[in-house]
């Protein structure tokens, strides 16, 4: 069952605060496919509150095991940056890997290429799914989710932290 499922009606704007990172999490859909998740200061006034996964992201948060396979994304960036998003999304739960771990990943790229090793960068840091593209999980790259939240994230999840 895809859980992202629904009606082409679901396009919007879904939104609630967060106790466990002190922010929002807001999530973008449309036709079924997420868009866009992101962690503003407040909910947006026109975001509504459900959606099926903003429901698994809020159990996530409180500790549900999930690694959001399931999820169909509507991954709208250059085909590198897809390949680096996808492969990044492969990164089970828990764990931690290096940015030349992702790019070894990453068919299209060589770990050896500073080219390519910065393309991987440039991916993660303008990934527009973090959680559900877990970028939290790569430990010498900066990504799109908020360092506070990857923290929490990395909490969450039991993955050690690092520097």
């Amino acid at each position: 069952m895809d859980t992202n499922a629904g009606d082409v009606g679901d396009a919007g704007v879904y939104a609630r605060e967060s106790p466990r990172l002190g922010r929002a999490v807001e999530l973008g859909a449309a036709a079924g496919r997420t868009l866009s998740v992101s962690f503003p200061a407040a909910v947006p006034d026109d975001a509504a509150a459900d959606h099926p996964v903003l429901d698994r992201l809020f159990d996530y948060l409180d500790g549900a095991e999930d690694d959001f396979a399931d999820v169909t994304l509507g991954l709208t960036v250059p085909t590198v940056q897809r390949s680096v998003l996808e492969s990044t999304r492969n990164v089970p739960y828990g764990e931690s890997v290096t940015l030349d771990r992702v790019v070894a990943m990453t068919a299209e790229l060589d770990p050896d290429d500073g080219g390519d090793v910065d393309a991987a960068r440039t991916a993660l840091a303008n990934n527009p799914t973090p959680i559900l593209v877990p970028d939290h999980r790569v430990r010498d790259a900066p990504g799109a989710t908020p360092g506070d939240v990857s923290e929490t994230l990395r909490d969450v999840e039991g993955v050690e932290t690092y520097s």
